[in-house]
């Protein structure tokens, strides 16, 4: 097994001698030949169009906002994080909640999570926030343990912060409370 790589680095030069023997050997054929190659069959020309660009509902790309696929944008301003610490209402049953504030500079990774320092248990009620959920602490086959189960630890797989951007595009979402108190209207 010492020998792997000499083994490896030997087929590897086999293979591209045999590349290049190849090569030169059809360049001489057709050389010797005096017919040159077939060319490669090209697409016919398409005929000019001009592009007018419509208004930005009507384009396919919304992150290019309007402007022609031939031009460059300035780019938007960064969007600010909201941090209000006012808890968000949830649009579906079962949605993760949202993070009402900043988490910049957050570590949230396999030795040390941020987020546990305020929401954990033992100290959520000093520092006035929502404790963990129980389901964060049980297992795949809901058994509780004893702390959060490896499955929920990096939190930012499903609770996100909330941003003053711009929608990309429209959205005419409306959760099943406000859908229900329409029709209880008409």
């Amino acid at each position: 097994m010492n020998n792997k790589p000499l083994i490896v680095g030997g087929l590897l030069i086999v293979l591209v001698s045999a590349f290049v023997v190849g090569l030169i050997a059809g360049r001489s054929s057709e050389l010797h030949s005096g017919t040159p190659a077939p060319e490669p069959a090209q697409a016919p020309a398409l005929p000019a169009v001009a592009i007018v660009p419509g208004p930005a509902s009507q384009q396919i790309d919304a992150i290019r906002r309007g402007v022609p696929i031939d031009q460059e944008a300035a780019p938007p301003a960064m969007a600010r994080v909201e941090n209000t610490d006012i808890k968000r209402n949830r649009a579906y049953p079962m949605q993760p909640p949202t993070i009402p504030h900043s988490i910049d500079n957050y570590q949230v990774d396999k030795n040390s999570n941020r987020c546990l320092l305020c929401h954990s248990r033992a100290n959520a009620d000093k520092f006035q926030a929502p404790p963990i959920s129980v389901t964060h602490y049980m297992d795949r086959d809901d058994q509780f343990l004893a702390t959060i189960s490896p499955r929920r630890y990096f939190c930012n797989q499903c609770h996100v912060v909330q941003t003053d951007a711009k929608p990309l595009v429209e959205n005419g979402f409306q959760d099943i409370d406000t859908v229900l108190s329409h029709g209880k209207a008409n």
